[in-house]
């Protein structure tokens, strides 16, 4: 029961994950009647307040590693309590009351996911690198199942009569989920932890760990800007209001059906080997959704498909070469994780605070009719600068020494 419990645990946090980087800038937007600059900067607000508290979460975990049943119950309770509240605010709520309460989630959230990731070696049957690929395949596949239930969540609750786009109960929802994921995965946390020695960057550059921190973060602005922008290209830019919900459900399904897949593949050819197959279909999804034509169903669930199934190598992959990295080099890894974690939410900020206030500029409105000029710096956005950037991650794969990148 070790793994699934890893499962569920991975499951909670991406529940909670999607709500705060998908529906959140539309459900400001349009139930709370925020602008999207206000919006976007919001958001990089709190990736600075991340700056300090994710290396300090991590350093926290590392520094008392019996308290990891205390670090996940407060992951598990923060959510609980914050994402009831978030999904209750009224019509002018003010800007600050915003704040703190995401202040509250994305601190639940990044305890959850530096712990979870931080402990790849005390929750992995053994600490070999397939066993540790193993480890990540189970993990992601509960973050994926996560993904789903989050998607469908919202309009499975309107149809059964929930009001309000069915946000405030999805709150309920979710804290409930909370919970009952901590009840079940307390054994998981009281494994004996392994710890290694203290972390520096020196140490960290010598194992190879700075060169994939500094590809995380280029690798995760392409998903962080399609992840903000997706409801706005598939409801504004292809005019398929009604089938915003099942297409995201099918990227993620088809992300959480890869993984497996991609796991065996990197424990027999390689982790580079791997990322090099499953980059070119994220690229080849990027040219093909900038030349949709509005309306346009088939070609784009054909693009959720191929983009899914890319995203489903970068979720297993990169965490666990960087798992094996730390372990390989005896470092701790919570505090590791810790600048990991705010190196992928860094790129989620990035995204919100560029292309939010770029798309306001232009003179887009979620939900209206707009312009041609608006609507095509919305597929500019959404497609043509993922595009570039993934190309760039590519590249940086590439170069990747074979002490870092290998099995």
């Amino acid at each position: 029961m070790l793994y699934p419990r890893v499962s569920l645990y991975a499951l909670m946090l991406a529940a909670a994950g999607i709500p705060l980087y998908i529906h959140l800038p539309r459900f400001a937007a349009v139930n709370l009647g925020f602008g999207l600059g206000v919006i976007g900067t919001v958001l990089l607000v709190i990736r600075l307040v991340d700056l300090v508290q994710d290396p300090l979460i991590g350093w926290a975990i590392d520094k008392w590693p019996k308290g990891q049943l205390v670090f996940a119950s407060l992951a598990a309770l923060g959510l609980a309590v914050g994402f009831p509240l978030l999904f209750s605010l009224p019509q002018g709520a003010s800007v600050s009351a915003l704040i703190a309460i995401l202040i509250l989630l994305f601190s639940a959230y990044s305890l959850g996911t530096i712990l979870l990731y931080g402990r790849s070696a005390t929750l992995a049957k053994h600490t070999d690198p397939k066993e540790l690929m193993t480890l990540a395949a189970f993990r992601e596949g509960g973050q994926l199942t996560g993904v789903v239930i989050a998607a469908s969540a919202p309009a499975l609750l309107v149809a059964f009569g929930a009001q309000a786009q069915g946000y405030p109960a999805f709150g309920v929802f979710l804290g409930l989920l909370s919970v009952l994921t901590l009840v079940l995965t307390v054994p998981i946390w009281r494994r004996t932890p392994i710890t290694g020695t203290g972390l520096s960057f020196a140490g960290l550059g010598q194992a190879g760990g700075l060169r994939l921190l500094a590809l995380a973060l280029v690798n995760s602005l392409p998903v962080a800007i399609t992840s903000t922008l997706f409801l706005f290209f598939v409801e504004d830019r292809l005019q398929l209001p009604d089938k915003a919900g099942p297409l995201l459900i099918l990227f993620f399904l088809s992300a959480g059906a890869s993984v497996p897949l991609w796991a065996k593949l990197s424990n027999r050819i390689g982790p580079k080997q791997t990322l090099l197959i499953a980059m070119p279909l994220s690229i080849a999804g990027f040219i093909g959704a900038a030349s949709l034509s509005a309306g346009n169903l088939a070609g784009f669930a054909v693009i959720c498909l191929a983009s899914g199934a890319a995203l489903g190598a970068d979720m297993v992959v990169l965490p666990a070469m960087f798992s094996v990295v730390l372990t390989r080099a005896g470092l701790n890894a919570s505090a590791a994780f810790g600048i990991w974690s705010f190196a992928g939410k860094l790129g989620l900020a990035l995204a919100a605070f560029f292309t939010l206030p770029l798309l306001e500029r232009s003179g887009f409105t979620p939900g209206q009719t707009n312009s041609a000029q608006a609507l095509d710096t919305l597929n500019l956005a959404y497609a043509v600068l993922p595009c570039i950037l993934k190309v760039g991650a590519f590249g940086m794969v590439l170069t990747l020494p074979t002490e870092v990148a290998s099995k």
